[in-house]
């Protein structure tokens, strides 16, 4: 089954516009087959524990959080869960404006703190040709990183999966996906 999915979204539990019920609909709206909510860590608002899974949709929505990586600086890794499987993708390259050996390095690092599955090549939603190079050897996503409604909707990958979380993650973590663009 082909299938629509953005993997990096932010709500009101943290810095974004939208409530999860409300990104959640605009992203069904948008033929979205399933999403994956990564506020924030630092960031998280009291009270806002479970509040995931009280969202109704049609999609397979995914909880994760966007952790902040302290490495020479910060890095972003969401970490996304399954049912049993969970993905950790290292965030917007981009958007640390670091050289090539700069970014591997924060890259190996990270991969010493979390079992990295993947590496986002789009700043909010927009490709960044650079980062697309085979000298960096993980699977590499396409993401709109979200936190409005005019931000849905710019990046997404689609996939071949049975329509269930873990199924989805492993389909990533082999890299067989493919990157799609507004």
């Amino acid at each position: 089954m082909l299938l629509k999915g953005g993997l990096h979204i932010h709500t009101t539990c943290s810095d974004g516009k939208l409530t999860p019920q409300e990104a959640a609909d605009a992203y069904q709206e948008q033929g979205f087959d399933f999403i994956a909510f990564t506020d924030h860590d630092y960031l998280l608002k009291p009270g806002t524990d479970g509040i995931y899974e009280k969202v109704k949709s049609d999609m397979l929505l995914f909880p994760g959080v966007e952790l902040t990586v302290f490495v020479k600086g910060y890095v972003h890794v969401s970490r996304i869960m399954g049912e049993k499987e969970v993905l950790h993708v290292f965030n917007h390259l981009a958007d640390y404006n670091l050289s090539l050996e700069q970014m591997l390095e924060r890259i190996r690092a990270g991969a010493g703190m979390f079992p990295l599955d993947a590496v986002e090549i789009t700043s909010k939603g927009f490709r960044c040709k650079e980062w697309e190079i085979p000298e960096i050897p993980y699977p590499k996503i396409a993401a709109d990183d979200s936190h409005s409604r005019e931000g849905i909707g710019r990046a997404w990958i689609e996939l071949e999966a049975k329509r269930n979380k873990d199924s989805i993650l492993r389909a990533v973590k082999r890299g067989d996906f493919w990157n799609c663009y507004f």
